[in-house]
């Protein structure tokens, strides 16, 4: 399986964006039941990941998601962004 694209990212804080595009290897979505936070997301004085780098998605938790097999998500790819100030997966469907 390949792991989906983080196609764009609207969380320009957080220490893996530049340009609105993810650079962490993988990201986790869902660091609580039911919420699709990007569990990646931190800010610091420097940005990290690979610039060379277009981040994907290693795990999703949210089990209620559409997208969501044995939390591997199997969208083509995703979108995070702010919701309610909190950097979340605007993929996210329920089932």
């Amino acid at each position: 399986m390949k792991m989906p694209v983080v196609n764009q990212c609207e969380a320009e804080a957080c220490v893996y964006n530049r340009e609105r595009v993810c650079h962490a290897s993988a990201i986790t979505v869902g660091d609580a039941p039911q919420q699709a936070h990007c569990d990646t997301f931190f800010t610091a004085s420097a940005k990290g990941g690979d610039p060379s780098t277009v981040g994907r998605v290693g795990a999703c938790k949210v089990a209620d998601c559409r997208h969501n097999s044995q939390f591997e998500c199997q969208a083509p790819g995703i979108e995070v962004g702010y919701v309610s100030d909190r950097a979340d997966c605007k993929t996210y469907a329920p089932v």
